[in-house]
């Protein structure tokens, strides 16, 4: 039997202002109710503001010894031991250095220049050494390579002061015990500023033009002195200033190959003025308090001089 169907007349719809029909909110989805959120904007603000304290506790934690120094350098024995350890109390500064470059005929002007002599001298040579290694390890391919970068590092895995007691040894075998090179030949190998050249190398110095400038009849050294150190220039000064700062602060190495004051580094002469005190009893913390403020002028200068060639590199980078 069939059957037929009709369809149901459809109910007009509302019409609006403007002529056409309005959704029916049964059949139609309903709406969706926006919960307002925090601002993104608020947010970051917040972030940046945590950072910025985070910042500033960082810098007051790293100051504060800095200032405590620079009070102490200023007092004698009695405003040291008397009054308040963090701020000024009379102004003897100037007696202070002037005891302090006199006392013992001027000595610790001897250690200053024995510091310079083996930081300076010794972290120039360990850098050209470690960039010259690092560039053939990153550039020339030889049988026992990666045997060679593995023991590399390696090397700079293992405690300085654990090197210390078989240089002594060795250096008294071939008698080099308290003289410059004691401190000058471990100064000149440092597996670590190796790593770091090789791995700027690999970032910096490209393959085609190494093949270019051969093919133009340019040999190794020339190729080594005239294009690859003026291209690692950032490297090389980064290298530099690791091996001169951790140089001049060395202590366990030069107390155990240098015996005669006169080959003394500033620190080892300083630690012996400390020691003083309980020796003979006479007190001379003024002065090594003093000389410690010194002390960390030539590493300022250092880190101010070589933040030039950091932005240099940087901004080559960026026009690359």
């Amino acid at each position: 039997m069939a059957t037929t169907t009709t369809d149901s007349p459809m109910k007009p719809g509302k019409t609006g202002k403007t002529g056409k029909p309005e959704k029916s909110g049964r059949s139609g989805v309903p709406p969706v109710r926006r919960i307002a959120g925090p601002d993104p904007a608020s947010r970051g603000r917040g972030g940046q503001r945590f950072i910025l304290l985070g910042l500033i506790l960082a810098s007051a934690y790293s100051l504060f010894p800095v200032w405590w120094l620079i009070v102490a350098a200023t007092k004698d024995r009695v405003g040291l031991y008397q009054s308040n350890g963090l701020w000024f109390s009379g102004m003897h500064l100037w007696d202070n250095l002037h005891q302090l470059f006199t006392y013992e005929d001027g000595i610790f002007l001897r250690w200053t220049a024995n510091s310079f002599l083996y930081a300076g001298v010794g972290s120039l040579g360990g850098t050209l050494i470690a960039l010259a290694t690092g560039y053939g390890l990153a550039r020339f391919d030889f049988p026992g390579r990666g045997v060679v970068f593995a023991c590399v590092v390696g090397s700079f895995l293992i405690p300085i002061a654990l090197l210390t007691l078989p240089l002594y040894l060795m250096f008294s075998e071939i008698g080099l015990v308290d003289t410059p090179w004691a401190m000058l030949i471990p100064c000149l190998i440092n597996p670590f500023s190796v790593y770091l050249a090789k791995v700027y190398t690999e970032a910096t110095i490209p393959f085609e033009l190494l093949e270019a400038a051969r093919i133009d009849g340019a040999g190794e050294l020339r190729i080594f002195f005239s294009i690859v150190l003026r291209m690692m220039t950032t490297g090389g000064a980064t290298v530099f200033l690791l091996a001169f700062v951790n140089t001049w602060n060395a202590f366990f190495l030069p107390l155990t190959v240098l015996r005669g004051e006169e080959n003394w580094t500033l620190n080892l002469g300083l630690y012996n003025w400390t020691g003083k005190r309980l020796e003979s009893g006479i007190d001379l913390t003024s002065l090594v308090l003093t000389g410690a403020l010194l002390s960390i002028v030539p590493l300022a200068i250092m880190m101010t001089a070589m933040r030039r060639y950091w932005r240099s590199g940087v901004t080559l980078g960026a026009l690359k």
